[in-house]
């Protein structure tokens, strides 16, 4: 559909307004790349593919399977079979619809190049920095996808958008269970959370098309939406942690990549889209992320309740300027600007100042602190603070469904 050609349907429905033809805009504009895909496969962690755009490319096997699911089964009780699938090396539970069965069969299986011995630099990795990650996770991941207009479009208009913070528990979850010491082995999490997560995916692309409120002859969440959203997440943390000049060997950097290019196979992207190293996947965000970021009035809304989650918490540290302050000093003010979070006066300064500082003396990078006038132990107490709301987070019941409704 062309961008200059809105439907009645789209220009109307999305609430009447310039907020629907934009977000409408805004989504048509990913249909189509305004320069050839490029990126040689030559370079994946498989190393050979048919260099198909990734915006042409989504996910069959699971969108057939999940679209049988919800148009003839009870999808209730799926659910609840599902609930019960926990641990990566429980049988798939009995009762499912034979074609769910052999899929989640099928997807779980991790593929020829997993390599345990990087998997256990990547747990090294995760232990040594788990109190920086769940920050970033939240704060470089989380807002950015509040400024990808198709994934915050497509978040506000699915059901995670009106059920947001059980969205973001599912969101820590992933975080979690990926950070593991057994992640993708027996006993860990990982395999089913990202097999659960796969199968959300396909439940949106079947469901999503229906909303009054999504632009005709858009299919949401294509392999690019996905490749995107993995560099929000993975390159996005690992180009915080180097501009930090954050200590890393280089056989746990390598690790922690091996981790998320697992994630990605299981989470069904193509193997010929995963990068096999950091440069690569810094090429590839270069052209699928960076250009892309931008503000749409979904993706404020979303920032906006993400900078209320300490909300109803009683933590000082927790606040919304505090909150702001993070992502200001993360993102960069451009960022900042687009979601209206404004210069918070006593915190914005001194992560400018110190933060530098406290992770190289926290780190060992420095013996000892220079003189400057920030008091570091807030620094400290803010990442123990944010890390007791994460873990909170993860103890409440989380079940991840298979949705029945759009927003």
């Amino acid at each position: 559909m062309d961008a200059h050609h809105l439907s009645r349907r789209d220009a109307l429905r999305t609430g009447g307004g310039l907020l629907g033809v934009v977000g409408a805009m805004a989504l048509t504009a990913r249909t189509a790349r305004a320069e050839p895909w490029k990126w040689s496969p030559a370079d994946s962690v498989v190393g050979s593919g048919d260099g198909a755009d990734p915006m042409t490319m989504f996910d069959p096997d699971a969108d057939s399977v999940l679209a049988d699911v919800i148009d003839h089964y009870d999808v209730p009780e799926v659910n609840r079979l599902l609930a019960t699938w926990v641990y990566n090396d429980q049988p798939v539970p009995a009762g499912l619809p034979k074609g769910l069965a052999e899929f989640i069969e099928s997807a779980r299986q991790l593929p020829s190049w997993a390599d345990q011995g990087k998997l256990a630099s990547s747990f090294e990795f995760t232990k040594k920095r788990g109190l920086y990650l769940g920050v970033l996770y939240a704060f470089a991941s989380g807002m950015m996808s509040t400024v990808i207009p198709h994934e915050a479009l497509a978040v506000y208009y699915s059901r995670g958008g009106s059920h947001l913070k059980d969205r973001i528990a599912k969101t820590a979850k992933f975080g979690y269970d990926i950070g593991t010491v057994n992640a993708y082995g027996a006993g860990g999490e990982m395999i089913v959370t990202c097999v659960k997560t796969r199968i959300i995916h396909a439940s949106v692309r079947h469901l999503l098309p229906r909303s009054p409120y999504w632009p005709d002859g858009v299919t949401p969440i294509s392999q690019d939406d996905l490749m995107v959203t993995w560099h929000s997440l993975a390159t996005t943390i690992m180009r915080t942690l180097t501009a930090w000049r954050m200590p890393m060997p280089a056989a746990e950097s390598e690790g922690y990549l091996h981790s998320w290019q697992l994630a990605g196979h299981m989470l069904g992207i193509r193997d010929e889209y995963l990068p096999a190293t950091w440069e690569q996947a810094n090429v590839q965000a270069a052209q699928q992320l960076d250009p892309i970021l931008a503000p749409t009035a979904e993706g404020k809304d979303l920032a906006n309740q993400l900078l209320n989650l300490g909300a109803n918490l009683d933590l000082t540290l927790l606040s919304r300027g505090v909150l702001g302050a993070f992502t200001r000093f993360i993102m960069g003010d451009k960022v900042a600007d687009w979601l209206a979070i404004p210069r918070e006066p006593v915190w914005s300064p001194l992560l400018e100042v110190a933060w530098g500082p406290f992770v190289a003396v926290r780190e060992g990078v420095l013996s000892v602190a220079p003189v400057v006038d920030a008091p570091y132990w807030m620094f400290d107490e803010f990442l123990r603070q944010f890390a007791m709301w994460y873990m909170a987070e993860l103890r409440m019941p989380l079940s991840i469904e298979i949705p029945l409704t759009n927003r």
